[in-house]
């Protein structure tokens, strides 16, 4: 299996999330990637299946993932049956900090109790 079929996976993931400049290339067997995510949690998500797929400290791949805005953590649009504690859990493993989630969007949000599918809701680096 090529280096590449290896981490196909992540490549997908990046088509998925958009991720902007992105190059790839095999050398001497090693993948080289390169690209511009998002946010440092798209930026996570590629770090986290290059782990599942080459483990924790892979040597056939060399990443070079930078973040255009470092001033969030993430933007989440809101689908329905989500709470603030259901969102602060997906990212931050914990429910508890809905309401660093809650500080962070005062000027969309009235009532950590009441959130609407389709707000865009700013997830802090915390």
């Amino acid at each position: 299996m090529s280096v590449k079929a290896k981490y196909q996976e992540v490549l997908n993931l990046g088509e998925q999330l958009g991720i902007k400049n992105g190059d790839v290339k095999e050398e001497d067997g090693v993948l080289k990637i390169k690209g511009e995510a998002g946010t440092q949690y798209e930026k996570n998500l590629l770090w986290d299946k290059i782990k599942q797929l080459g483990g924790e400290n892979p040597s056939d791949v060399k990443a070079n993932i930078t973040v255009s805005d470092t001033s969030v953590y993430h933007r989440h649009t809101v689908k329905s049956g989500e709470s603030l504690s259901k969102i602060a859990k997906q990212y931050y493993g914990d429910p508890m900090k809905y309401k660093q989630i809650f500080a962070a969007n005062t000027g969309v949000l009235d009532n950590p109790d009441v959130i609407h599918p389709d707000q865009v809701l700013v997830i802090p680096n915390i």
